[in-house]
């Protein structure tokens, strides 16, 4: 499930849906192998590693905690390098108080209702951390796991193998999981992520990045003046709990129409009776190309003032797009600035929220003697 570097860039040139939000591709700049530094120990004083990469024009640092993206760099139309990711400063601050800052996210990203599913007639309770939800793997998720780290340097390619062995029962989910997640910068400084995972017993599994985005850069404030693309025609409606009630409704007419490109803020105080619940966009959009063989585009983000754009393209059929709604001014990122609501957006690429109870929707099973299987890859342009 590689996507072909020439695919990467022409994907990037169109854009999404035929919009004309794509970018140009950085020039080849870069490559040496990872650096590794000490960023800190945890209270039971096990290492955590700052790594720090740098391909194609583009600089990636990466935490062995939670395999979180601690700082991205990218330039903007005038060639000046900025960080567009938000984090925090010290490790101390990602334990105690971190929403997921770019955090790698499992066993199952986003929300499973009551914490609870059912599967070849055994029930299992999970980790219950969002009222009576399991949000993103529980309490003690992947994000909240050190991850063993290998560092690569493969032809014109550099980058990240993650390891983490999740155990039968860890947060209620069955089944012994072994991950690994690659990251990888190209030559033309793509960041394409490939999750691959197998399994000892039948499980669920739904692995994702939260990766909050601004690429006006971070700490400068709202991006509602964004400009997003999102190649959807349907969305999943929530209940009260933030937990999709099984419909597909239709985006056309309502706010969650991002199909030919608009500003986040222009329909963000709708009043939509889904927004009210969610405080903002918080919502699975099912992909108009379903699940797909190689990742295909799916999602275009522009920043005017800067002039920088991502295009995101997946193999995965749900994009959640979070609004950055319940940041609320009590964290100091990493340029020393306060994050208030709406200071980022999340684009996470994944099956659809509370599939396990869901039988309309993707399967999210994984088998023993199968390999769990997604890639989603990020261009960048002005």
């Amino acid at each position: 499930m590689e996507l072909n570097r020439r695919t990467v860039i022409a994907t990037a040139a169109a854009g999404v849906a035929a919009t004309s939000l794509g970018g140009t591709a950085h020039a080849a700049r870069g490559g040496g192998l990872p650096v590794r530094s000490l960023f800190g120990r945890l209270a039971d004083g096990t290492k955590v590693h700052l790594w720090s990469l740098e391909n194609g024009g583009t600089r990636l640092k990466v935490l062995s905690y939670g395999g979180a993206v601690h700082a991205l760099e990218i330039p903007d139309r005038r060639g000046r390098y900025g960080n567009v990711v938000l984090g925090l400063g010290s490790l101390d601050e990602y334990v105690a108080s971190s929403p997921f800052f770019g955090a790698l996210i499992g066993r199952y990203g986003n929300r499973i209702g009551k914490g609870r599913f059912t599967l070849d007639g055994t029930a299992h309770q999970l980790s219950v951390n969002d009222g009576v939800n399991t949000l993103h793997g529980g309490a003690q998720g992947f994000d909240k796991r050190v991850w063993d780290v290998e560092p690569f340097a493969e032809g014109s390619d550099v980058g990240l193998r993650l390891h983490y062995v999740s155990g039968d029962g860890e947060m209620g989910f069955p089944g012994t999981l072994r991950t690994t997640v690659t990251y990888t910068l190209t030559r033309r400084g793509a960041w394409r992520v490939d999750y691959r995972a197998t399994t000892d017993k039948a499980t669920v599994v739904n692995l994702t990045s939260h990766v909050y985005w601004n690429l006006a850069g971070e700490g400068s404030g709202s991006v509602e003046d964004h400009e997003l693309t999102i190649a959807a025609s349907r969305y999943t409606p929530t209940d009260p709990g933030l937990i999709p009630t099984g419909e597909l409704a239709k985006v056309a007419g309502t706010p969650f129409d991002f199909r030919s490109g608009k500003t986040i803020g222009r329909d963000l105080r709708a009043g939509h009776t889904q927004q009210v619940r969610a405080k903002g966009f918080d919502h699975n959009w099912v992909l108009d190309k379903g699940v797909t063989a190689r990742p295909e585009p799916v999602a275009t983000l522009r920043d005017p003032r800067s002039g920088r754009t991502l295009t995101l393209a997946t193999d995965q059929p749900g994009l959640q797009f979070y609004s950055g709604n319940f940041l609320d001014g009590t964290l100091t990122g990493t340029g020393g600035r306060t994050y208030r609501q709406g200071d980022a957006l999340c684009l996470e690429t994944q099956h659809f929220p509370d599939s396990p109870n869901q039988p309309s929707f993707p399967s999210t099973v994984l088998r023993p003697g199968r390999t769990y299987r997604t890639t989603t890859v990020h261009t960048f342009g002005v």
